[in-house]
């Protein structure tokens, strides 16, 4: 675990706009399980997710359509919540950063962290807003 004042500026980035942080296992049941679209970023402090994931997420939520609920898990602080946000996620496997849409509890597109290392956050942001538009 890391210290709580190391990850909230990091935690900010996301929540600041509009993303839910989720802490607990129950909470990622709810938002996943829920009618509509859910967009879910796993969050890290690594520095693919500060220059690449976290811009990328945030310019993709801007779009005009969008999923109905932004969540969040901070991988190395809530492992509860993390591990159920990864267990939506199978057969991939676990990574951070990584991002996943959900339409009606159904995982419809995963990017993983292998997706995101050494791309720029704007092509990721454009394959996000792609899957937006298809499934949102």
């Amino acid at each position: 675990m890391y210290p709580e004042y190391l990850v909230e500026p990091m935690r900010a980035e996301l929540t600041s706009v509009g993303f839910e942080q989720l802490k607990s296992a129950a909470e990622v049941d709810a938002a996943i399980k829920s009618e509509g679209t859910v967009f879910v970023v796993v969050n890290s402090v690594c520095g693919c997710a500060a220059a690449n994931a976290r811009p990328a997420a945030k310019v993709a939520a801007a779009n005009e359509k969008h999923p109905d609920k932004l969540v969040t898990v901070f991988a190395g602080m809530e492992k509860d919540a993390v591990d159920q946000a990864r267990s939506y996620m199978m057969p991939f496997p676990p990574s951070s950063p990584a991002m996943a849409l959900f339409k009606d509890g159904k995982l419809v597109h995963m990017i993983e962290r292998h997706q995101i290392e050494g791309r720029p956050a704007q092509m990721i942001a454009d394959n996000l807003i792609g899957a937006f538009e298809e499934y949102c």
